[in-house]
């Protein structure tokens, strides 16, 4: 399993449009990719600043590039981005998982 993580900022006055625009357009995206196993989007302001941060769960590498293409550092945007974000970061962060395992 491999978790993959986004991060965005949005200035506070355009952030309740963005995060209704990530929980319609962008979640459903994620959640509707072949191999995509949870889709998280996390939020907190700062000073006037939201920060968002994408969190995904994927069965494998092969799952990432349904989702983003064969470049899987590459950040995937969707075409309101540019109205919101401050910033377009070009990378996102991949991390190896180790699931636990619930008692009974």
């Amino acid at each position: 399993m491999i978790a993959r993580r986004w991060h965005g900022r949005v200035r506070a006055d355009k952030a309740d449009e963005y995060l209704r625009l990530m929980r319609e357009v962008g979640l459903a995206d994620y959640c509707g990719t072949q191999g995509n196993l949870g889709a998280w989007c996390l939020h907190r302001q700062d000073n006037g600043i939201v920060h968002v941060e994408m969190f995904t769960l994927w069965e494998d590498e092969a799952a990432i590039r349904r989702f983003a293409g064969d470049d899987l550092l590459a950040a995937k945007y969707y075409d309101f981005d540019p109205q919101f974000l401050i910033e377009l970061e070009p990378e996102v962060v991949h991390f190896d998982v180790i699931e636990a395992q619930r008692p009974g």
